[in-house]
């Protein structure tokens, strides 16, 4: 039952690891780098070293379940948005498909719905994400979408919403409150081919994502 976690040396992947660790969740970190492999190792973490611009079939040994909240990052350009956030993601789901896992975990975007609304330097980005999201919804492999609103570095609060509405109009989320939400959901099994959004809000994890 050990989740293969794509784009562990993210913000929200190396937050969520130590979550899960801590938790006694069994997870399996996916790196890109030998070098980002100690942070994980010095932790407990299983660690596998596997590029997504190459090979990583290997990465999914002894997995049944993918986390996937890799992304190529503000700072580079098309290409690599392009390369990461859709081309890996659908070649992700391939494998998770063909490997039987009985599950896939999308961390997606709330303005991926509509990338055309979002700011100009970020609509690639979205439309990657739109696409990669359709592809999992195609692809037959059980799944949840998680769709965050803009990230912040606020500390944790566990309460969250799933709309606007509930939000009061406020389309942030914390960080740490996306991880959060990603260790319940990778630990409720029962949850298959769902959709959530995800914002700060005044609900409890468990009781908002159920």
């Amino acid at each position: 039952m050990t989740t293969l976690v794509i784009g562990a040396n993210g913000q929200i992947g190396r937050q969520f690891c130590e979550l899960a660790q801590a938790a006694g969740v069994p997870i399996k970190a996916m790196v890109r780098r030998e070098a980002q492999r100690a942070w994980f190792e010095e932790r407990g973490i299983d660690t596998v070293v596997a590029d997504l611009e190459g090979d990583f079939r290997h990465a999914f040994a002894g997995c049944d379940q993918v986390l996937f909240t890799a992304g190529s990052g503000p700072h580079t350009g098309p290409d690599k948005t392009l390369l990461i956030d859709l081309y890996a993601a659908t070649r992700a789901v391939d494998l998770a498909r063909e490997l039987g896992l009985s599950r896939f975990v999308m961390v997606s975007a709330l303005r991926a719905e509509d990338p055309q609304a979002a700011p100009e330097k970020l609509r690639p980005y979205m439309a990657a994400k739109f696409a990669a999201d359709a592809y999992l919804r195609s692809a037959g492999v059980p799944h949840l979408i998680l769709k965050p609103g803009r990230l912040t570095d606020a500390p944790a609060t566990r309460r969250v919403a799933t709309s606007l509405e509930e939000s009061g109009g406020e389309n942030t989320v914390s960080r740490a409150n996306v991880a959060h939400a990603l260790l319940h959901l990778v630990q409720a099994r029962a949850l298959v081919d769902r959709e959530f959004h995800l914002l700060d809000g005044e609900r409890a994890i468990a009781e908002a994502l159920a």
